[in-house]
C-alpha cells in the first residue's frame, strides 16, 4: 500500500512541474508590451548606437493618476525591459545629482506616460487611451536631443 502511495505521490508531483507556469496578470502583461516596445524604439536611435557601449539613465517617470499605475511599478518594467535587450546599454537610475559633464556615452530617458482620452466604453470592456513619450537627454542638457511618442489603449478592466 506504502508503495502506491509513494508512486500515486510522485506522479501528481510530476504532473505539477510539468504543468504551465500561472499567465503574468493583465496589467504585468501591458506594462511588459508597452516597456518592450519603448526599449525596442530606443535601441534604434542614431546617437545610442552601438548600444553596448551607452550608459542609459532613467530618469523617475511621469504618470498620470487617472491610469491608476504606479510610477515605480512602470520605471520597473521598464528596466527590465531595458535589460532585456541583447547587447543593450549598462541601465542606471538616474538622480538629479548625476547631473553635470556626462562625456559622450551618457544618456537620461525621461518619460511620461499620460491618458489621453477617457475610458472607451465597448460591447465587452472598456478602454483607456494612453500616450507615452520618450525623451532623450545629455544628463547636463535641459533639451531633449530626441523625442517619440507611442500610443495605445490599456484594458482598463484589466487596471
Amino acid at each position: 500500500m506504502l508503495k502506491y502511495a509513494t508512486i500515486l505521490l510522485t506522479a501528481l508531483l510530476l504532473t505539477g512541474c510539468a504543468a504551465q507556469p500561472p499567465e503574468p496578470d493583465p496589467i504585468r502583461r501591458a506594462l511588459q508590451n508597452l516597456s518592450d516596445r519603448a526599449a525596442d524604439r530606443l535601441m534604434d536611435v542614431a546617437e545610442m548606437q552601438p548600444p553596448q557601449e551607452q550608459v542609459l539613465l532613467l530618469a523617475a517617470p511621469s504618470v498620470d493618476t487617472s491610469l491608476n499605475i504606479a510610477s515605480e511599478h512602470f520605471l520597473e518594467n521598464l528596466t527590465r525591459a531595458m535589460l532585456r535587450v541583447s547587447d543593450g546599454p549598462q541601465v542606471l537610475d538616474w538622480r538629479p545629482a548625476m547631473a553635470g559633464d556626462s562625456g559622450g556615452h551618457q544618456w537620461r530617458l525621461e518619460t511620461q506616460l499620460k491618458a489621453t482620452a477617457p475610458r472607451l466604453q465597448l460591447s465587452d470592456r472598456e478602454l483607456l487611451p494612453y500616450r507615452l513619450t520618450l525623451s532623450l537627454y545629455r544628463p547636463d542638457a535641459d533639451n531633449a536631443l530626441w523625442a517619440t511618442e507611442i500610443e495605445g489603449a490599456f484594458d482598463a478592466t484589466a487596471l
